[in-house]
């Protein structure tokens, strides 16, 4: 029998520290070994107790959740769970742990100082088994950027070369963040993101993604323009699709059930972009726990576009893109740290020369399977 996770409890509400440890027993895989009313005392029952992962309300006296996870990380790094309230305030500090390399988040429900854990129950004990097996991950570095971003210039609003789609999960906004800051604003494709993140917090992420990079960054509504040097963040709790109309190429989001028990859903991204735009899709699933887009990116490949995974060895959890690449459907695999590169490189250059050796790459790979299906048919007959 494997060893149990051995998890901490880092909470100033006395309630909360009796009710975490309560629905964590419910699974037999995980053992509750301490728990501490805040940060000051976390950090002794860690150095005493050897957790393998901690879960950590970020508002508490003394000693916060920011300070203690950044002593955490600087002292002796291990997985860290962030647990705390979802408010406007609770959801930047959420982001700026994250930054600070927290493995993952959770909200508490808005009743649950009535004692109300049971709907979370198993949400938190899947984070705290995935924060397990992510141990020892090392975090892309965060850009953080403590004084205010430089006013961006005003770009013409032009048409995309390419239509970018990535699909991320757990590990995306430290991933995104990375990749993001390292593509200029002069950028010729846009970009749209179906992060798993709840209602509430995509609107914060955005704001940040557009504080460190030169792209312009906000939170999708529908309508929204497809342009270059434009990336768009699917909001939390709806879907988000693409569609060809008469005033140009837009988003359009949808309240339909969650696919693959997401919403937002990469896999409806990626089924919309394959099939509103073939050959000029490009589809790029990164890190993140299940399988919610291998389909989809199997989608844009059989309609001729490009598609995409992060490397599994630069994944905090490599699921996503991993289900991707043992279906087959991944035509390129692309480390993390090579990835603003390789976008840059392929779909950040002028229309022209470019497009057109992808062009006659793609007929004359169109032209010699012609052939072989014809000499096929040609030798069966005989």
């Amino acid at each position: 029998m494997s060893e149990r996770i051995r998890v901490l409890v880092v909470d100033d509400s006395a309630l909360m520290r009796k009710l975490i440890p309560a629905i964590l027993a419910r699974d037999s895989s995980i053992e509750v070994v301490g728990t501490a009313m805040d940060g000051a005392f976390a950090l002794k029952k860690i150095e005493e107790l050897k957790p393998d992962v901690v879960t950590l309300d970020l508002e508490m006296p003394r000693m916060d959740g920011i300070e203690t996870l950044r002593l955490i990380m600087r002292r002796a790094p291990l997985p860290v769970i962030l647990f705390s309230t979802h408010s406007k305030e609770g959801g930047y500090a959420t982001l700026k742990a994250l930054a600070l390399g927290a493995v993952d988040f959770l909200a508490k429900p808005k009743d649950a100082a009535a004692g109300h854990l049971d709907n979370i129950a198993d949400q938190l004990i899947a984070k705290i088994k995935v924060a397990k097996r992510a141990a020892g991950r090392k975090l892309p570095p965060a850009v953080i950027k403590e004084t205010a971003a430089p006013k961006k210039g005003t770009r013409s609003a032009l048409p995309p070369r390419r239509v970018l789609a990535i699909g991320i999960s757990t590990g995306g906004p430290n991933a995104l963040e990375f990749v993001l800051s390292q593509i200029p604003a002069d950028f010729n494709s846009t970009i749209l993101v179906v992060q798993h993140m709840p209602e509430g917090f995509t609107e914060m992420f955005a704001k940040r993604l557009d504080e460190c990079c030169a792209l312009e960054v906000h939170e999708a509504r529908s309508g929204d323009l497809l342009l270059a040097g434009r990336v768009l963040i699917c909001p939390g709790n709806r879907h988000m699709m693409v569609r060809h109309m008469l005033r140009g190429n837009m988003v359009v989001l949808s309240d339909g059930p969650p696919v693959n028990g997401h919403r937002p859903s990469a896999d409806v991204l990626f089924h919309s972009v394959a099939q509103e735009f073939g050959l000029t899709a490009v589809g790029i699933l990164m890190t993140g726990m299940g399988d919610d887009g291998a389909e989809g990116l199997g989608a844009v490949k059989a309609a001729g576009g490009m598609t995409i995974a992060q490397s599994e060895d630069t994944c905090v959890v490599s699921g996503m893109p991993r289900a991707a690449i043992l279906k087959g459907y991944a035509s390129k695999i692309v480390p993390l740290d090579g990835l603003g590169a390789y976008l840059i490189s392929n779909y950040g250059a002028e229309r022209g020369a470019t497009d057109n050796v992808e062009k006659n790459e793609k007929i004359e790979k169109h032209d010699k399977n012609e052939k072989i299906e014809k000499t096929s048919v040609s030798s069966h007959r005989l």
